[in-house]
This record gives C-alpha cells, sequence and structure tokens, in this order.
C-alpha cells in the first residue's frame, strides 16, 4: 500500500519550467531551463542534453549552452533568435529575452540601467496583454513624472506649460508625456489651476502612498526613480548630490529593526518638509531615495 502512495506521488510531482518574467539573470535563466528539461523525464532512455539544446537551436558546438551558463561566451543577436527557438520562446517572449541579454552583457552602467528599465516596461506589457494586469488601471497609476510635477507646484517661479516643464526637468520627459500627467493630475484634484491667474498649486488631496499600490506599480515606480538616481551619479555634478552606501552583514532581527527605521524616517522628512512648503515656496525639486536590499544568500 505505502510502495503504491509513494508511486503515484512520484508520478504527480512534476518539475515547473521557470518562467522569464521572474528573472533578471538570463544565465541563471537557462541553467534553471536546461535543469528543468533534464528533470522533466527522467526514465528517458536519452536524457536531456546540452546536444539536445544546441540541435534544438541549429547550432553546431554541442556544449555551446554550458559555456554560456558558465559565462565563458556572450550571446549575439542571431544566437538569441537561436536560442529563443530552442527555448520555445513566443515572440514577445523572445523580445524580452533579447533585453535580459543585453541587459545582462551590457558593461556600461547607464547603458544597463536603461535596459533594466526596458525590460520593465516589456514585462508590464506582456502582462497587461495577457490579462495579468488592468491594463485601464495602469495606466492611472502615477509615474515619477506626477510626483515631481507635485513637488514643482511648490517650488517658486515655475510656469505650468508642458514644454517649460519638460526645460524644467531636464528633457527627462517628453512634452507628450508631461501633458498627459498634467491633465490627469488637474483631472484627480492632485493639482489645481487657479481659473483667473492659471496658477497651479497642490491639490488638497494628499500624495497617494506608494504602500497603497499594487506590488507591479509600486516596482515601477521604483524602477524609475533609480534610474534617475543611475543618470544623476553618471551625468550630474558631484556638488549637486550626496550619493552614500554601506554593506553590511545583518541578522533578520536587525534587518527588520533597520527596515522599520527607514521608514520612519523618510515619512518623517516627508512630513516635515510638506510644513515648511506651507511657510514658503521650494528652490529646486529634489529626488530623496533609500535602498536596502540583500546582495547574498542567506548561509
Amino acid at each position: 500500500m505505502n510502495h503504491n502512495t509513494s508511486e503515484i506521488n512520484s508520478r504527480q510531482i512534476k518539475p515547473t519550467a521557470p518562467a522569464l518574467g521572474a528573472y533578471t539573470d538570463y544565465r541563471r535563466f537557462l541553467k534553471d531551463f536546461y535543469e528543468f528539461k533534464r528533470a522533466s523525464d527522467p526514465q528517458s532512455i536519452r536524457p536531456y542534453s546540452y546536444a539536445h539544446f544546441s540541435a534544438a537551436a541549429d547550432i553546431k558546438s554541442p556544449n555551446y549552452l554550458k559555456m554560456i551558463i558558465e559565462g565563458k561566451r556572450n550571446l549575439s543577436k542571431s544566437m538569441v533568435a537561436k536560442f529563443a527557438k530552442a527555448l520555445q520562446l513566443t515572440r514577445a517572449e523572445t523580445d524580452e529575452f533579447e533585453v535580459l541579454v543585453l541587459y545582462g552583457q551590457a558593461a556600461d552602467a547607464l547603458e544597463k540601467n536603461r535596459y533594466l528599465k526596458s525590460l520593465s516596461e516589456l514585462r508590464v506589457k506582456r502582462k497587461i496583454e495577457n490579462g495579468e494586469l488592468d491594463g485601464q488601471a495602469w495606466s492611472k497609476v502615477p509615474s515619477w513624472v506626477a510626483f515631481a510635477l507635485q513637488a514643482l507646484a511648490e517650488q517658486k517661479g515655475v510656469e505650468f506649460t508642458a514644454q517649460n516643464l519638460r526645460q524644467i526637468l531636464g528633457g527627462r520627459a517628453t512634452v507628450d508625456e508631461i501633458q498627459r500627467t498634467l491633465d490627469m493630475m488637474i483631472k484627480n484634484g492632485d493639482l489645481v489651476r487657479d481659473q483667473e491667474s492659471g496658477v497651479i498649486s497642490r491639490g488638497l488631496k494628499p500624495a497617494q502612498n506608494t504602500e497603497e499600490l499594487p506590488p507591479a506599480a509600486v516596482r515601477k515606480l521604483q524602477a524609475e526613480l533609480i534610474y534617475l538616481g543611475m543618470e544623476s551619479l553618471l551625468e550630474g555634478r558631484p556638488e549637486e548630490r550626496e550619493f552614500g552606501s554601506v554593506t553590511l552583514a545583518l541578522t533578520e532581527e536587525e534587518f527588520k529593526q533597520l527596515k522599520f527605521e527607514l521608514r520612519h524616517f523618510r515619512k518623517r522628512i516627508y512630513k516635515e518638509t510638506l510644513v515648511n512648503r506651507e511657510q514658503k515656496p521650494g528652490d529646486r525639486v529634489f529626488q530623496f531615495n533609500i535602498q536596502l536590499f540583500p546582495i547574498s544568500e542567506g548561509s
């Protein structure tokens, strides 16, 4: 009886194919794909091998996948297409895989960051097309531009025309994106336009708390802000920024305590600044980021 039960359980437990959208390291994705194929049919007379993958990709070298996984070779654009065929990716997934490869192989930090941003946008687009995300609701999710415009409403002497705002923001957003965001914020009450003077001011409606947004929306917004930070680091003037970092080994308890303290510090700075802006307008808009993330696996 026990023997039969174990046989049934072994037949029911099947390995799960790796999901491309869960990876930021294309070599890790390829490694997991290969291990998945190896485990999918363990009773086969000819188990899945690197040679099988090369044949499916129409590549002469039987160990090409192995060299890619181990970081001994990089993938060219033509090879990306062949790999996509062997991986049985759809057209949309192939585009995503190509950007994932470009991100993984980029040497320049700014270029790498731009590929990561493109990867995020592709994944959101695919989720909307697949029905995993509500496209209409997603279009209403605020971008970094919305938060910038809300802060600019408290900066002195700002003319709220899309062209002028684009110039103030250093060309980081298009005129269309700024105008669209501005119209939406006025409609939602986030910003208020005086009917007589045309002056834009911050609305009575409090800024949307990012903790109330869907996780995917929060990731999108945070990715945009990190991207802006990278641009500032590589292209901005050192005297106009303050970047610092520290790498620590923490216990789980220490991590939770630090996360708690950083969250409350951020909220305190935000509240104090709001009070100050009631007294007088600001001179410039700054982006204040706090990041805490693991760079190693647990022991």
